[in-house]
C-alpha cells in the first residue's frame, strides 16, 4: 500500500524539504500552506495521515485538527511544532491530535511515524472515503453521494480492499486472497461476475466511474480526480 498524506506547513522551505524526502520514502505528500487550505484538502481527499503544523495562517493546526474531528473525519494527525510544554502536548492531544513531533525533527523520525501512523489507520479506520463514496464500517453501510447502497457481503468485502487501498491499484491475487483466503476458487469468473455486481451497484446509477480497472495490473476505486 503506498501512503498517501497531507502536510500543512506554513513554511515554504521545509514543506519542500518535507515532500522531497517523503517521496524518497515512497510516500505520497499533498501540501498545504495554510489552515483553511489544509481543510479543504483533507475534507476532498483520502489521506493515510495529515502531518500539521500549529502555527498556521487563517487557521491554527489545533483549529484545523478540531474541525477535522468535528465533522468526522478520524485520519490521524501528526502535530509539528516548536512548542514543547506538556501544556501544549495536552492542548494538541484534546483538539484530537494523535501523536507530536517537536520542531527541529529528523526527517527519518518523521517518516517512520508517518508510516506508523498510516499503518494503524488502515488497520483501525472505522470509516472509509472516497471521493463521494463512504463507507461506514461500524454500521456496516455504504453510500455515494448520500444515497444508500446495497451491497452482498462479498461485495461489502471488495469494496472495503479497494477503499483501504485508494486511490492505489489492488493486484486480482489478492483481491482473490481477501474473498477466498487462498482456498480454490468457485470458477474462474467469480472475481470478475462480483466486481460486475459491485459496479452495479457503485458506479451505473452515476455520473463517473469509481471501480477502474488497471490492464495488467488489477482493480482500484478513484474518485473523479484519480
Amino acid at each position: 500500500m503506498k501512503i498517501q498524506t497531507l502536510l500543512v506547513e506554513d513554511s515554504l522551505s521545509l514543506a519542500d524539504t518535507v515532500v522531497a524526502y517523503l517521496a524518497l520514502e515512497d510516500i505520497d505528500c499533498d501540501h498545504a500552506a495554510s489552515g483553511p487550505a489544509g481543510l479543504q484538502l483533507a475534507l476532498d481527499n483520502t489521506y493515510h495521515a495529515i502531518l500539521l503544523d500549529i502555527s498556521l495562517p487563517g487557521m491554527d493546526g489545533l483549529e484545523l485538527c478540531a474541525a477535522l474531528r468535528a465533522r468526522g473525519v478520524d485520519v490521524p494527525v501528526l502535530m509539528l511544532t516548536a512548542r514543547d510544554t506538556l501544556a501544549d502536548k495536552l492542548a494538541g492531544f484534546d483538539a484530537g491530535t494523535d501523536d507530536y513531533l517537536v520542531k527541529p525533527f529528523q526527517l527519518e523520525e518523521l517518516a517512520a511515524r508517518a508510516k506508523a501512523l498510516a499503518h494503524r489507520r488502515s488497520a483501525q479506520a472505522k470509516r472509509l472515503k472516497v471521493g463521494d463514496l463512504e463507507m461506514d464500517l461500524s454500521a456496516r453501510t455504504a453510500t455515494r453521494a448520500g444515497h444508500a447502497i446495497e451491497i452482498t457481503p462479498t461485495g461489502w468485502t471488495l469494496l472495503e480492499i479497494l477503499m483501504r487501498n485508494a486511490p492505489n491499484v489492488v493486484s486480482r491475487a489478492e483481491l482473490e486472497q481477501a474473498l477466498w483466503d487462498g482456498g480454490d476458487l468457485p470458477d474462474t469468473n467469480a472475481l470478475k461476475v462480483h466486481l460486475y455486481r459491485l459496479r452495479q451497484k457503485v458506479d451505473k446509477p452515476f455520473a463517473f466511474a469509481m471501480i477502474r480497472t488497471v490492464a495488467n495490473h488489477g482493480v482500484a476505486i478513484r474518485g473523479p480526480d484519480g
